[in-house]
């Protein structure tokens, strides 16, 4: 791959677009309902090109992850506002809901739905992944002398719920598009990073799984918990019988989990050896659930996302978008899972 061409770049799928996190900041590609292809170059503060502890192995990871988020949720719901806004011809009736929504908070209504969204969303993450797990391992082993093996069958149910889930929410149309997009900004990363010219016809020859994915990540984190959970309740053997306090430590030993999956994500994306493959494997295979073949009109709005993250395309993009230099804060410049 040529010199220039090393810079590493993250991306995430959005609602009829594609993000990317480049060297020039963070880049939005969205298919308007008009069938035009807007794009928008937003300059991104990161904690760790501010303090040097955020950039220490195994403490940038949850940092990391916590910046994406936040950026990530940002523009996901920037793209849904705007790729449903020319939707709304003015012929449909608006529902109650919609009604009374924009009645009572105008313009902050998106706003307003996500916050309720992710408070909803986190509630069920927490019942599907914490309590519903704990559960049914109490429930199957409620006869065993140890508590041992519990971690490891909560573990297993958290990665069969996590499967189950990604595949049911698949098999629907809007989702079954999202996952297009993320196949097509796996490939123009793929594209870019062997330093082929950034076509649909180069683009459309690349792989969708890759190694550094937010999907390698999470699933990666899933068996990492297994491991370090069960080393807790061997050091700590009666802990597992507190419910209250076994949730709290669960909670409190995400950060360390996520710096562990963290590091070995950023490893496989750097290295091709054995144990690079071994630990990239269930993400890689999780990921023919998480991403679909993308139509051209799809590779055209990643590779568009790429050139502007890239710097390739900023004096087209600046005379579109006159907010182009937006603020965005959050997130990591480079070696992100996408």
């Amino acid at each position: 791959m040529p010199e220039e061409n090393k810079i590493s770049v993250g991306g995430q799928a959005l609602m009829e677009g594609v993000m990317m996190n480049g060297p020039k900041g963070i880049a939005m590609a969205l298919r308007l309902p008009n069938g035009k292809i807007e794009t928008q170059l937003k300059k991104a503060h990161f904690l760790k090109d501010k303090y040097k502890f955020a950039r220490i192995p195994f403490i940038r990871g949850p940092i990391s992850f916590v910046e994406q988020m936040i950026f990530g949720y940002k523009c996901l719901m920037e793209s849904a506002e705007k790729t449903t806004a020319l939707e709304d011809d003015g012929t449909e009736e608006m529902s109650k809901l919609d009604g009374w929504l924009t009645d009572h908070f105008g313009p902050k209504m998106m706003t307003v739905i996500g916050i309720i969204s992710g408070i909803i969303g986190f509630a069920l993450a927490f019942f599907l992944f914490m309590w519903l797990p704990s559960q049914v391992a109490d429930l199957i082993l409620r006869n065993a002398d140890s508590n041992v093996w519990k971690p490891a069958i909560e573990g297993i149910m958290r990665i069969i719920i996590f499967i189950t889930y990604m595949w049911a929410v698949s098999l629907m149309g809007d989702i079954k598009r999202l996952f297009m997009y993320h196949g097509a900004e796996h490939k123009s990363i793929f594209c870019y990073e062997n330093g082929l010219e950034l076509t649909v016809e180069n683009v459309k020859k690349q792989r969708r799984f890759h190694p550094r994915c937010g999907t390698s990540f999470i699933f990666l984190t899933l068996i990492i918990s297994i491991l370090v959970s069960t080393i807790v309740v061997m050091i700590f053997p009666g802990v597992r019988d507190y419910k209250a306090l076994w949730m709290i430590i669960k909670i409190l030993i995400l950060p360390i989990i996520m710096s562990i999956g963290y590091e070995a994500i950023r490893l496989a994306g750097k290295k091709n050896n054995l144990f690079t493959k071994i630990i990239s494997a269930p993400g890689l295979w999780m990921q023919r659930i998480t991403t679909k073949e993308p139509t051209d009109d799809i590779i055209e709005v990643g590779i568009a996302s790429l050139k502007v993250a890239l710097g390739w395309e900023e004096e087209n993009i600046n005379s579109i978008n006159e907010d182009s230099s937006d603020d965005l804060d959050g997130g990591e410049k480079t070696d992100e899972p996408q």
